[in-house]
C-alpha cells in the first residue's frame, strides 16, 4: 500500500486535500460540486416539467389544461435548442469591445466543449445545463400572463424573440460580466434575470391581448386545486436546486441558501395564508400555494447573501405585498394577467430584488456588502430593477405587435369559447366533459 502511495503520490496527495472541507484546485474537476449541480439541474427542469406545467394547468379552466401543458413542453424544447445554437454564447462568452452590453458567438454550438472541458470546477457542459433550465423556465412563467386566449404560433415566435431580446441581454448583463455586474447589482439566482423579467412581460403581454371573454365579471376557478397543489410542491422541491444550486459548490453557502429558501417559501405561505383568514373567513388552499410561491420568488435574489433572518422578513414582506397587488391588478384595475404572473413574480421580484441591499448587510445577518453601506447598495440594486423594467416592458411590446401586425396573437372568440384544446390541438383533457 506504501510503495502504491509513493508511486502515486501527486495523486493521492490531491485526493487527500480534495476530501478537506472548502478545498478546491483551479482548473480540476471537483466531484462533490459536480454531482450536486447536476442534482440541481434535475430539480430545476423538475420545477418546469411537470412543477410549473402541473401548476399552471390546474389553475385553468378544463377546456385549456392540454394547451398550457403543451405550452411548457414546447417552449422546454424550444429553448433548449436556442440554448445550444446560441443563447449560451451571447451571455457567457467574451464580447470584446461590447462586453458590457453582450457576449460573443465563439461558443455557439459549443464547438470546443468536451467530456473534460471545465467551467470553474465542473464540467462546463454541467454548467451549460444548469443555466438552460433557467432559460428554460423564464419565457414558460410567462404562460400565466395570457394562459387560455393566445395562439399556438404566436406563443412560439414570442417566446423565441423574446428569449434572444430579454432574456439573453439582461441575463449577460447581471451574470455574464457585463456592466450591471460591474456596477455590483446582487443577484443571486434570478430576482432580476427571471423573475422581474418574466412578471413585467406577463403584464405587458396581459394588457396587449386584452381580457378573456367574460373577465372580471365571470368566475374562472381553477379546474383542479388537487393538480395545482401538486405542482406546487413540486415548485418548492426544485427550488432547491434553483437557489442552492446557484452557490455553483455544494458547501456551506448551498446549504445557507437552501435554508433561507425554506424559510422564506413558509413565512410567504402563512403570511397569505392569515391575511386570507381575517379579511375573508376562510384560509384557501389557493391562497397558501400562493403565497408559497411569492416567498420563493422573492427570496431568490437574496439566497445567497442572506441569513435566516433575513428570509423570515423577506418572506412575511412577500406574502403581504404580493397578496395585495394581486388584488390592485385584478380586482381594482382589471387587468386579466390570468395566473397573477406580475403581481406574484414581478412585484416578489422586485421586493426581493431590493430587500437584497438591505439584508445581505452583515448588520442584519447577512454575508456582507462588499465595503458598500447599505443605501449604496439599494441604489445600485434599484438602478437594476428599474433599467429590467424598462427594458422588459419596451422589447416585450415591441415583439407583441409585430406578431400581432403579422399573424395575429389572439384566437377568435368562438374558439376562445370552445376551448384551446380542441382549437388548437385537437386533444381534450378529460373525455368526459
Amino acid at each position: 500500500m506504501m510503495n502504491y502511495i509513493y508511486k502515486n503520490k501527486k495523486r493521492f496527495l490531491f485526493l487527500v486535500l480534495a476530501l478537506l472541507p472548502g478545498f478546491a484546485v483551479a482548473g480540476e474537476l471537483n466531484q462533490a460540486n459536480t454531482a450536486w449541480i447536476l442534482t440541481s439541474t434535475a430539480l430545476v427542469l423538475f420545477m418546469t416539467l411537470p412543477g410549473l406545467s402541473l401548476f399552471y394547468a390546474g389553475l385553468v379552466r378544463s377546456k385549456n389544461v392540454l394547451s398550457v401543458l403543451m405550452q411548457c413542453f414546447a417552449i422546454t424544447c424550444l429553448i433548449s435548442i436556442m440554448w445550444l445554437a446560441g443563447m449560451y454564447s451571447l451571455i457567457f462568452s467574451d464580447g470584446g469591445s461590447v462586453q458590457a452590453f453582450i457576449g460573443g458567438l465563439s461558443k455557439a454550438f459549443v464547438p470546443d466543449m468536451g467530456p473534460d472541458s471545465l467551467t470553474g470546477d465542473i464540467p462546463e457542459s454541467v454548467f451549460f445545463m444548469f443555466q438552460m433550465t433557467f432559460a428554460i423556465i423564464t419565457p414558460a412563467l410567462i404562460v400565466g400572463g395570457f394562459a387560455e386566449r393566445m395562439k399556438f404560433s404566436a406563443m412560439m415566435l414570442f417566446s423565441a424573440f423574446w428569449a434572444l431580446l430579454v432574456y439573453v441581454p439582461i441575463c449577460h448583463w447581471v451574470w455574464g460580466g457585463g456592466w450591471l455586474a460591474e456596477l455590483g447589482a446582487m443577484d443571486f439566482a434570478g430576482g432580476i434575470v427571471i423573475h422581474i423579467t418574466a412578471g413585467v412581460s406577463a403584464l405587458v403581454t396581459a394588457l396587449v391581448l386584452g381580457k378573456r371573454k367574460g373577465f372580471p365579471k365571470t368566475a374562472m376557478p381553477p379546474h383542479n386545486m388537487p393538480m395545482v397543489v401538486t405542482g406546487a410542491g413540486m415548485l418548492w422541491v426544485g427550488w432547491f436546486g434553483f437557489n442552492a444550486g446557484s452557490a455553483l459548490t455544494a458547501d456551506g453557502s448551498a446549504g445557507m441558501a437552501m435554508l433561507v429558501t425554506h424559510i422564506s417559501a413558509a413565512a410567504g405561505s402563512l403570511t397569505w395564508m392569515v391575511i386570507e383568514w381575517v379579511r375573508f373567513g376562510k384560509p384557501s388552499v389557493l391562497g397558501i400555494v400562493t403565497g408559497m410561491v411569492a416567498g420563493l420568488g422573492t427570496i431568490t435574489p437574496a439566497s445567497g447573501f442572506v441569513g435566516p433572518a433575513g428570509a423570515l422578513a423577506i418572506g412575511i414582506s412577500a406574502g403581504i405585498l404580493c397578496f395585495y397587488a394581486v388584488q390592485i391588478v385584478k380586482r381594482h384595475f382589471h387587468i386579466d394577467d390570468s395566473l397573477d404572473v406580475f403581481p406574484v413574480h414581478g412585484v416578489g421580484g422586485v421586493l426581493g430584488t431590493i430587500l437584497t441591499g438591505v439584508f445581505a448587510a452583515k448588520s442584519m445577518g447577512g454575508l456582507g456588502l462588499n465595503d458598500v453601506t447599505i443605501m449604496h447598495q439599494v441604489g445600485v440594486q434599484t438602478i437594476a430593477v428599474i433599467v429590467t423594467i424598462i427594458w422588459s416592458v419596451v422589447f416585450s411590446y415591441i415583439i407583441l405587435k409585430v406578431l400581432d401586425s403579422v399573424i395575429g396573437l389572439r384566437v377568435s372568440e368562438d374558439q376562445e369559447i370552445e376551448g384551446l384544446d380542441i382549437v388548437l390541438h385537437e386533444e381534450t383533457g378529460y373525455h368526459n366533459l
